[in-house]
């Protein structure tokens, strides 16, 4: 195996920091043991040192190429046992194969150390660089010897490394009794049976491997990949990746849709009689109302065309196959003749279902009225399979138009964002335009940054202000831009004049050759550019700045709340998938005609584009169907299960041209989200959902689509652990964006995926994407305002059901209740202790109660109710299709801003209300009410001294007696400390 081996895998452990002390003299002697592949390499030990310096390098030989995203590499910290008593963990770092990067891309990542168990105590960072390398293979003549020299070395190193760690065992054999009864975290790692061979267990074995997984011996690893064959993958020890491989090895392609019957007919070419005659030929194939043709070859070339035909729409049980000719007459006229036919019974033709092999073609004899010359032939085969056929992509479809490429299902990336951060530090030398008038003001200077179509300025400043110079304005400040791969090629830097309005020099960053980094942990290196004004002026300063691409950063390209991926740009950052999400796109029942055909009846030409992640997919189009069937299938790796999958229905209009050549627009027809956190795992949902959309004459229900989706996680554990780790990558916490920065970059970030997207083959519409990403959720609209307003209102009405009870309860609405609660206040206040226990347990029996009358049907995606676009104004949905800046006109504008002016105060009055409130008990504290105040003061010097002769629970008990006390020794009037709250002074007099 090793001959084969072109690549291989390099590891280079730079330092750790802030490890935990484990020697019990506050320090740690530390080493790392890295695990790949069966390999093991182990560092040097650095002694009593939390912030140890390794800077070595490992290299491993990849076995397999391919199989290298599915391997693990682990590396284990451990405290050196030869320095201290105890040999304990100090934590691991495990990291998947698909976060590999080539040689040259690598970057220092300091990598959280995580626990082995629950009882661990771990902290501190590791910092790794991780990248491989190919390499050309060796000769085939000199790759033998080697290879049995690469397989002899790691057994001679083995056996030294046993023999060391043999006596480390026997010096240590008298301290195992006292280190049996520590912690886990401090046990040692191998503690051989007295029957067992101490040369079998691996000399560099981590301390406490034995309690979780005997490791297996180096020998026996050699040995497993010897025997193992080429294409074969070593287990990994992870659930998730070992089981996500195999999820879809054992499940079929298509087992969230029904199978849908196709006649498939592969036309490869003829062969004529007539030798001489060289006239271009093709196929033409008839079912009952179908006809169809294959491309024209001369009789030297195959036409080698796949057709597919939906069973379902096919209207005869005979297939005719003919063969034409086309002969050029005099005057560039064209006849053309039929060579002759072949038949087909439909209910003879054989099925084939994958993994079958392909069916060969044969020849057919043509047959025809005339006396054809002898051997004219067609080769063809014919038979029925489904949409699984591997035939079937790239065949001509009947019921989405052929080979239209509009109407093909195709898979599309989104392009890989990255924040590209400058930081403009200082300019100097600026050769500022003098004119020949006097200068009448100071020249106000700022930056301006351009990559693409995003502009971003730095703020401005005085070229001869005392703080930054004479001409050397200073300004530190980051302006930060979405750059998308392939990158453009400059970021244009031009320092301008503000008072007027002329540039004075500007310079070209190369950005495919700015730095990278994953952290925060060393800054960006700055560099002097130098600024060219112009052909005239080829030197006028230069300016000090730094750029540098970040990626620790996840580039949100769609609303916060239904985002579907939240992973760092840097591939290093990446971490294994935790499950796989399959969707299983089945069809549409009751589509309402969105366009009419030929101008006389409705119709509607539906396609599906489904969104998670990077990844989108879009079904073929099913052409002039109310009652389309597409039965795909599509997958994606989930990363984090508190995500969203989004679902589009649109109307193609992009396949058919108006008279100028130009393409139609797509139509919406509705859209579904599914959240996965709301999904059982390893469970399959079949569900219809409503299709709605929000059109400017009102909401309008098109239709249901029916789609299965199945979340498929392996590892429990991993799945739990989601919950508790943020949502976004470190670097949005350590240093964060602001809100109305993280939102421009966020629309800036739509606008790349649309434009990306619209320029791919066939282009996925800007209409398509934006519909699909929200991007119109900034948009003032009135309906969305009434709606979040309902919402809030929803979640405080549980607050008003808590007062309406406590007030039934006081006014012994029920009196039984009463009775309860009086108990329930007197056992509160004598046994205080048992509080939170009994408001826990009572919390855990009501969740488990409701667990059994759960929604377990289909979670629900669309709810028109709720967006309030059932009652919505048509007014109002103009007012929300209305573009910015507005198009209406005045009097239409005057009416909606005096309707907004009116809802506005509304809001007024209640913030003032609300500030009142605060006011007044400011007052009571500021003198502003003499009287009022000099009553307080009186009131708490009774109450203090009162409070020393009453015992506290005598206190609470007597006020929640007070409180519950019957109708009968009540007063409708309010109480005295509400009548003296209203009356302290607020702030509302002065006001204007």
């Amino acid at each position: 195996m090793a001959e084969s081996c072109a690549r291989k895998l390099v590891v280079e452990v730079c330092h750790a920091k802030n490890l935990m002390p484990k020697d019990g003299q506050g320090t740690a002697s530390a080493y790392a043991i890295v695990d790949f592949d069966g390999q093991r390499r182990r560092t040097k030990t650095k002694s009593r040192d939390l912030n140890p310096h390794w800077d070595e390098r490992m290299e491993f030989p990849v076995h397999d190429a391919e199989s290298m995203p599915s391997e693990m590499l682990e590396i284990n910290l451990y405290n050196d046992k030869k320095t201290s008593k105890r040999s304990t963990f100090l934590g691991k770092v495990k990291i998947a194969g698909s976060a590999f990067v080539k040689s040259g891309s690598e970057a220092l990542v300091y990598y959280p150390l995580e626990k082995r168990s629950v009882f661990s105590q771990i902290k501190g960072e590791l910092g790794l660089k991780v990248f491989y390398v190919d390499e050309d293979p060796p000769a085939a003549a000199e790759a033998d010897p080697p290879a049995e020299k690469a397989a002899e070395q790691p057994e001679e190193a083995l056996k030294t490394e046993e023999k060391e760690d043999k006596c480390e065992v026997e010096k240590k054999e008298e301290d195992k009794p006292q280190e049996a009864e520590k912690k886990e975290d401090e046990k040692p790692a191998e503690t051989p049976p007295e029957n067992s061979k101490v040369e079998e267990a691996p000399a560099t074995a981590p301390p406490e491997a034995a309690a979780e997984n005997p490791p297996i011996a180096h020998s026996e690893k050699l040995k497993q990949l010897k025997e193992r064959p080429r294409n074969g993958k070593v287990a990994v020890n992870d659930l998730e990746l070992r089981s996500l491989s195999a999820d879809r090895s054992r499940r079929s392609a298509y087992d969230l849709v029904d199978s849908m019957p196709f006649l498939y007919v592969r036309a490869v070419k003829s062969k004529r009689g007539d030798a001489e005659s060289k006239s271009p030929a093709y196929a033409k194939l008839v079912i009952g109302t179908h006809a169809v043709q294959t491309k024209s070859q001369s009789d030297d070339k195959e036409w080698d065309q796949v057709f597919a035909f939906d069973k379902e729409g096919l209207n005869s049980t005979h297939l005719e196959v003919s063969v034409w000719i086309e002969e050029k007459k005099e005057g560039d006229q064209t006849v053309e003749s039929c060579l002759g036919t072949v038949s087909f019974d439909l209910q003879e033709v054989p099925k084939r279902v994958p993994p079958d092999s392909p069916l060969a073609p044969q020849w057919y004899t043509l047959e025809s009225e005339k006396a054809p010359p002898p051997g004219n032939d067609v080769m063809l085969a014919a038979w029925f399979g489904t949409q699984a056929d591997e035939a079937f992509q790239e065949a001509w479809q009947s019921d989405s138009g052929g080979l239209i490429p509009e109407t093909r299902a195709k898979v599309y990336l989104a392009p890989k964002l990255w924040y590209l951060r400058l930081t403009v530090i200082q300019t100097q030398d600026l050769q500022l335009a003098s004119g020949s008038e006097p200068k009448v003001k100071t020249p106000e200077l700022y930056v301006k940054g351009q990559l693409g179509a995003q502009i971003f300025k730095t703020s401005r400043t005085s070229a001869g202000s005392l703080s930054s110079g004479s001409s050397n304005p200073t300004w530190n400040e980051d302006l930060v831009f979405v750059a998308a791969e392939p990158f453009e090629p400059f970021l244009v830097i031009t320092v301008e004049d503000a008072t007027n309005g002329q540039s004075v020099g500007q310079a070209k960053v190369h950005v495919p050759s700015v730095e990278r980094r994953t952290d925060d942990s060393t800054e960006a290196r700055s560099k002097w550019f130098n600024l060219a004004g112009g052909e005239s002026k080829p030197y006028a300063g230069r300016i000090h700045v730094s750029a540098c691409l970040e990626g620790g950063y996840h580039v949100l390209d769609e609303a916060a709340h239904v985002t579907s991926d939240v992973r760092a740009s840097a591939k290093q950052l990446a971490r294994a998938p935790i499950g796989l999400l399959e969707v299983g796109i089945r069809g549409a029942t009751n589509l309402l005609p969105v366009k009419t055909k030929d101008g006389t009846r409705g119709t509607a030409d539906a396609y599906v584009v489904a969104k998670y992640g990077p990844k989108w997919v879009r079904t073929r189009t099913i052409l002039d169907r109310f009652n389309p069937r597409w039965n795909e299938q599509y997958t994606w790796d989930v990363y984090d299960p508190c995500t969203v999958l989004t679902i589009g229905v649109f109307d193609n209009g992009r396949y058919k041209r108006d008279d100028a050549g130009k393409p139609g627009k797509d139509l919406r027809i509705g859209k579904i989200r599914l959240r996965l956190s709301t999904l059982d795992t390893n469970r399959i949902y079949m569900s219809s959902h409503s299709l709605s959309v929000l059109l400017p004459g009102g909401a309008r229900k098109m239709g249901e689509i029916e789609i299965a989706v199945r979340f498929s996680c392996s590892s429990w554990l991993n799945l739990i652990q989601a919950y508790t780790t943020p949502m976004l990558p470190r670097m949005h916490y350590a240093r964060p964006l602001g809100p109305a920065q993280q939102d421009m970059l966020r629309h800036t970030a739509m606008r790349l995926v649309t434009a990306r997207l619209a320029r791919s083959e066939p282009p996925l519409g800007q209409e398509v994407v934006q519909y699909v990403l929200d991007s119109d959720t900034h948009v003032w609209s009135m309906r969305r305002s009434k709606a979040n307003w309902f919402r809030v209102v929803g979640c405080l009405s549980r607050v008003a059901m808590l007062g309406r009870w406590l007030d039934g309860v006081r006014t012994w609405a029920h009196p039984p209740t009463t009775v309860l609660v009086h108990v329930l206040l007197v056992a509160v206040v004598l046994c205080p202790h048992l509080v939170l226990p009994t408001v826990f347990m009572y919390a855990f029996l009501i969740l488990i109660l409701r667990f059994r009358y759960r929604h377990r049907a289909a979670p629900n995606s669309m709810d028109p109710r709720l967006s309030y676009a059932e009652v919505v104004g048509t007014d109002e949905l103009d007012e929300e299709f209305d573009g910015f800046p507005t198009t209406r006109p005045s009097d239409v504008v005057r009416i909606r801003y005096d309707r907004l002016r009116a809802l506005a105060g509304r809001a007024q009055a209640l913030l003032g209300d609300v500030a009142a409130q605060g006011e007044r008990l400011d007052a009571l504290f500021s003198w502003r009410d003499p009287r009022a105040t000099g009553l307080f003061v009186a009131f708490c010097l009774v109450a203090s001294l009162g409070f020393y002769v009453v015992p506290f629970k005598v206190f609470l008990l007597g006020s929640g007696l007070y409180y519950l006390r019957h109708p009968r020794f009540r007063d409708d009037m309010p109480s005295v400390p509400v009548n003296f709250f209203r009356r302290l002074p607020s702030l509302s007099d002065q006001m204007l």
